[in-house]
């Protein structure tokens, strides 16, 4: 409720303009049967055809001036609707991006596309509340005060029987809160292993998978089913009751006043005016029961929008914060004072130092242990890492984005040309030129890429970069990477790929090109390691031993074994000297 009244607040004039075209349209809607009324007490009950031409034309004027108010009424909330739907895109896209590379880890891709594709257009029509929603309320009064002016008993009736109405809904709609909030789960759930599924339906096929998956699926789709069935079934009692029960309410209210009419407690036009007050009456209620109905759904999407709006980058919003970013919390003390320069990270969990202007290559016996510490080091993760004697955690995270990079080696690739793919997109980058770019191609050993494109850089490339090989879109991430020319820069695999004549060119082109800048390469090859400065064996969770490679080679039997990728043989004679036989 707090989101739906923050997307309210963000357009109040508007809102505003909304509430008065509705409550005008509202209560004109019950001018018509005043009018109507008097054009057969004065026009036709008097034979008077001046009065009858009176009220005719004062009929038609007002039946103008109502479809006018209708008109803007409906183009008000239209822009309401509307300005709701853009400003949760725009808000939830901005939180994304600054969750970043964090999300997947934290938020099913189905999830969020449900949110963003539904659950952003069931917020914004709770909005419509705030028109005819209004409106309703206030007719709903003025129609009362009119009918007691003619009736205390038609009104008494009025007064009590939309209660009533309310009190036989309301248990549908909390039954349908329930329905709905499973079968939104349910259906993110679902989005999610579709996704999975297309994005390796390759792999499937080639394992034998594709139809152990299908089948799953088909399974999962058939709950789903069930569940939309259950939300169906209250949906439809729901709509049924919109249309019986003030249908019901308004039979009873005409039986009554044609008895008073018989009786002669109320005039021929009263009749006519009464069952058009309560005819007209029957839009509020229906409209009140249509915007009940469309709250529940509002509420359940707008709880599923905040969860996703509260989840921190940092791990650090915990219940009592919400939206970071939209809603400053005066309780989260401000960011630290970054290094001025070039600083050594520090990670206490592994125990790993990267010294500031060196490369600094980590061996991982354990690939996840790998890609935690690339986490922590990119505060991707919650950790006590620092930077600098500086908590890494406490440092403005635009600042961090910008000086500490870390490349995965699978990391996405948007579609567009070569050249917008290798476009910097940091302020500290090299120029958007193009021998700033061939020279960063040169680097990841990545030119035969653009040699092998029909119009070169500016070749189009798909989403995901379908149309190249896996060994050179591993390339063109790292020439992507190493664009951004950040402070620290931490690879993944960056080499995993490729083959050994290419990965040589890339361990000697890499180093000299990061000269004096800090990077870290996570990787177990050991002509990556053998170009580092600096080599760390992480082993059961912590850095075991650390040198150049060669001294480890020598000194460390689990990194000789790690590295050799399980390869020796006890029993064939291995080179004493350790340099020679890694050459």
């Amino acid at each position: 409720m707090r989101y739906l009244w923050w997307l309210i607040r963000c357009q109040p004039w508007r809102v505003l303009r909304g509430s008065l075209l509705g409550t005008t349209w509202m209560i004109g809607l019950s001018a018509r049967p005043y009018l109507i009324a008097r054009a057969v007490d004065d026009g036709l009950g008097a034979r008077d055809t001046r009065a009858l031409a009176f009220w005719v034309a004062a009929i038609i004027v007002a039946g103008v001036a109502l479809s006018y108010v209708g008109i803007m009424r409906h183009r008000t909330m239209t822009f309401i609707r509307e300005d709701a739907k853009a400003r949760s895109a725009e808000v939830l896209l901005r939180h994304l991006s600054r969750i970043g590379a964090a999300l997947p880890r934290r938020v099913a891709a189905g999830e969020v596309a449900t949110v963003g594709g539904s659950d952003i257009n069931w917020t914004a029509e709770v909005l419509t509340l705030t028109g005819p929603g209004v409106g309703s309320v206030i007719a709903y009064a003025v129609i009362a005060v009119v009918l007691w002016s003619i009736s205390p008993m038609l009104a008494l009736c009025v007064l009590v029987g939309v209660p009533v109405v309310a009190l036989v809904v309301g248990p549908l709609l909390r039954r349908l809160e329930r329905a709905e909030s499973v079968y939104r789960q349910q259906q993110g759930v679902l989005t999610a292993r579709s996704g999975d599924i297309v994005a390796g339906l390759r792999v499937l096929a080639g394992v034998g998978g594709r139809d152990l998956f299908t089948r799953r699926y088909a399974a999962r789709s058939q709950d789903l089913r069930a569940e939309g069935y259950r939300v169906g079934a209250v949906n439809s009692w729901i709509d049924a009751a919109t249309v019986a029960i003030p249908g019901l309410f308004l039979a009873a209210v005409v039986w009554l006043t044609a008895r008073m009419a018989v009786t002669g407690d109320v005039t021929i036009g009263e009749l006519v005016a009464i069952y058009g007050y309560v005819a007209t009456l029957v839009v509020p209620v229906w409209f009140l029961l249509e915007g009940s109905y469309e709250l529940i759904r509002g509420r359940v999407a707008a709880r599923r929008i905040a969860d996703l709006l509260n989840v921190s980058p940092d791990d650090v919003g915990g219940p009592g914060r919400r939206w970071p970013g939209l809603v400053p919390d005066a309780r989260r003390p401000g960011p630290l004072a970054a290094p001025a320069g070039p600083a050594d990270l520090h990670d206490p969990v592994t125990g790993l130092t990267v010294r500031a202007g060196r490369l600094t290559a980590v061996a991982a016996d354990d690939p996840a242990a790998g890609v935690a510490l690339a986490d922590r080091l990119g505060r991707y993760a919650v950790s006590a890492t620092t930077w600098g004697g500086v908590p890494l955690a406490g440092v403005a995270l635009d600042e961090v984005r910008s000086r500490i990079v870390v490349a995965d080696h699978d990391s996405y690739l948007f579609a567009g040309t070569l050249r917008d793919i290798l476009r910097p997109t940091v302020a500290n980058a090299g120029g958007d030129d193009d021998d700033g770019i061939h020279a960063t191609l040169r680097v990841a050993s990545a030119e035969d890429v653009v040699d092998s494109l029909p119009a070169g850089l500016d070749t189009p490339i798909d989403a995901r970069a379908r149309t190249l090989s896996g060994g050179q879109r591993q390339r063109v991430r790292l020439a992507r990477a190493l664009r951004t020319e950040p402070e620290v820069l931490i690879l993944v695999d960056p080499t995993s790929a490729v083959d050994a004549h290419t990965e040589a060119r890339i361990a000697e082109r890499l180093h000299a090109a990061r000269a004096g800048r800090t990077t870290v390469v996570i990787a177990t090859s050991p002509l990556l390691l053998g170009r580092a400065d600096l080599v760390a064996h992480l082993s059961g969770g912590r850095i075991t031993a650390t040198g150049s490679h060669f001294d480890l080679l020598d000194s460390d039997a689990d990194y000789r074994h790690l590295v050799a990728r399980g390869s020796e043989d006890p029993d064939i004679e291995q080179p004493t000297d350790t340099e020679e036989a890694y050459r």
